[in-house]
């Protein structure tokens, strides 16, 4: 078996490391990551990966994210470990969401009392769309 990368940060800089239940174990020398063969695992597409941190920062807790997306709340919490968000103070406030297809989403965007007094972000989340608002100021 030719391994040409670490499966943990893709250097080429390997060495052999031992063997392990009979198979070779190998050593990164950039990351000092042990494996014995290349991770195949599943790979969550990056679309919802951003959307998952996106919807982190709009003040969605990570079981809410968890729900709409489709991700483990563990997998999002992990992902924003590892790109360092940091979440923004919401005070004393929290953002309702709602999920629509195009027909409902427009209908909802015709009613002009729904859209004022409230600050509000509609994004894509694939065939649907996800509207998140919250009111300006809440006491």
């Amino acid at each position: 078996m030719e391994l040409l990368a670490c499966p943990k940060c893709q250097n080429n800089k390997i060495v052999k490391s031992g063997i392990i239940n009979a198979r070779q174990r190998y050593l990164c020398k950039k990351c000092n990551y042990y494996f014995t063969v290349n991770k195949i695992g599943k790979k969550i597409d990056n679309y919802y990966v951003t959307k998952a941190l996106q919807l982190y920062l709009e003040g969605l807790s990570y079981r809410e994210i968890e729900r709409i997306i489709g991700v483990s709340h563990v997998t999002v919490s992990n992902w924003v470990k590892e790109f360092r968000v940091k979440k923004p103070s919401h005070g004393d406030y929290h953002p309702t969401y709602r999920i629509y297809n195009h027909a409902e989403l427009v209908e909802y965007l015709k009613n002009k009392e729904q859209l004022s007094g409230a600050g509000m972000i509609i994004t894509e989340l694939g065939d649907k769309f996800m509207l998140i608002k919250w009111e300006r100021f809440k006491n």
